[in-house]
């Protein structure tokens, strides 16, 4: 019977054969244990001499890492593997044999491993929060689908920029200016006045020169937009979907949160509703403790944001920042014209924040003013001030930036090891 290691456990006591690669091994005169792994997950398999042909027990001695192979033998439970499960290996055929493979069980440098990051994928811990990646990503798709939104695409290239274009890539349309997309939200206030409930999940890019463990030039971002949510109906949003994401990687990635060491209890805890304190009080709250670099009207930075999510054991809203420090299409506050509706969600253990969002303004007029403060070309945004013509309606949305949540959920320190092939600074390779 021809199976993967993550469907073992329907063939306890029966013979199998899996098709995996070498992660490594170890023997002694009489036995040598295998860890395989192919893709869905890792075994042991154990090869006894005794058990089986000369040669196959020679073989199984000789095989080198990340050798690909052909692997035939009996499921047995297992209490002292924390996948539950080994293989008691009674045939090895080699598929290809793998000759100097670069990753050794050693300790590497980080640099090393990013220029080797198409082979450094394969190790248990990239594995792992690759594995959770994907959970998240499933468990997005789930929520939002069970809730009513609509899945659209917005366009990677567009001829203008939502928040500027001091951080964007530009490039040619032709004979027109483009630039690669920072996000996709204007575009989907449209597609909200269209289908009422939608969300977004792709690429999105950044020309930021920062190296901090929290920034990616290229990262993913899920966007949702609602029409008729205000302020509020955002934030509510907005904590059900993060404590959905939580309970789907703690129910289905017990095993990888295991593998990377995880405290689950921290995560445990995390269900909404998320505690919330304004601009106003955060300043106050720094200065109380130390922090008198800043002034109202600046941005945080990560020591600040960390600074207040300490003070909680689940992530925190920051709402109601100065107008003049955030977009030009977020709604001012009804009693405060210099704060807007707006509010970032800022994880716990030092993750930083992983929402920015907003009620986004919705009279035309207002738009129109706005976008002259900031120096953006109504020609450019035409369509989008349409948007406010015809049938305007108050909304919301916000966006969650993928890499720092897997940070986060995995605790994993960076964020380079939260996607695939990370872009950064100083890394277009490999």
């Amino acid at each position: 019977m021809k199976t993967t290691i993550s469907e073992v456990n329907k063939y306890v006591g029966q013979v199998v054969t899996i098709g995996a690669w070498l992660a490594n091994k170890r023997s002694s005169g009489k036995i040598a244990f295998l860890q395989l792994r192919d893709g869905t997950g890792f075994i042991q398999g154990v090869v006894v001499k005794a058990e089986v042909e000369e040669e196959v027990f020679q073989l199984a001695k000789s095989i080198t890492q990340e050798s690909s192979l052909y692997v035939t033998g009996v499921v047995q439970e297992d209490e002292r593997s924390p996948f539950g499960f080994e293989l008691s290996v009674t045939n090895v055929e080699v598929i290809h044999e793998s000759v100097n493979y670069p990753i050794t069980p050693k300790e590497h440098g980080t640099e090393f491993l990013m220029d080797h990051r198409h082979l450094w994928l394969r190790s248990k811990r990239q594995h792992a929060v690759m594995k959770i990646r994907n959970e998240i990503i499933r468990a997005t798709y789930e929520f939002f689908n069970d809730n009513g939104f609509s899945k659209v695409d917005p366009p990677i290239l567009t001829g203008s920029a939502p928040e500027g274009t001091t951080e964007l890539f530009a490039t040619k349309y032709f004979d027109e200016d483009a630039y690669l997309s920072q996000s996709g939200q204007l575009y989907m206030e449209a597609a909200a006045m269209a289908l009422g409930k939608v969300f977004s999940f792709g690429p999105t890019f950044r020309a930021e020169k920062s190296k901090t463990r929290r920034h990616l030039i290229e990262f993913w971002m899920i966007e949702p937009e609602m029409a008729f949510h205000d302020f509020e109906d955002n934030l509510v949003v907005q904590e059900n979907y993060v404590s959905y994401i939580i309970q789907a990687v703690l129910k289905n990635c017990n095993l990888e949160l295991t593998t990377l060491g995880r405290d689950t209890s921290k995560l445990e805890k995390i269900k909404a509703p998320f505690p919330r304190i304004s601009y106003d009080d955060a300043i106050k709250f720094l200065h109380e403790n130390g922090f008198n670099d800043i002034q109202w009207g600046d941005d945080f930075g990560a020591p600040h944001e960390t600074a207040i999510a300490e003070s909680y054991d689940m992530p925190v809203f920051i709402t109601h920042y100065p107008t003049k420090i955030k977009p030009f299409y977020m709604q001012p506050a009804k009693d405060r014209s210099d704060v807007v509706l707006c509010a970032d969600m800022i994880a716990p253990e030092g993750y930083g924040e992983i929402i920015g969002g907003s009620e986004r303004i919705h009279d035309f007029e207002l738009l129109k003013a706005r976008l002259e403060e900031h120096g953006l070309t109504s020609d450019a945004y035409k369509w989008y001030l349409e948007l406010r013509q015809y049938g305007s309606v108050p909304h919301s949305g916000f966006g969650l930036g993928l890499e720092r949540t897997v940070a986060w959920l995995s605790g994993v320190e960076h964020v380079r090891e939260s996607i695939p092939f990370p872009r950064l600074l100083n890394r277009l390779y490999p």
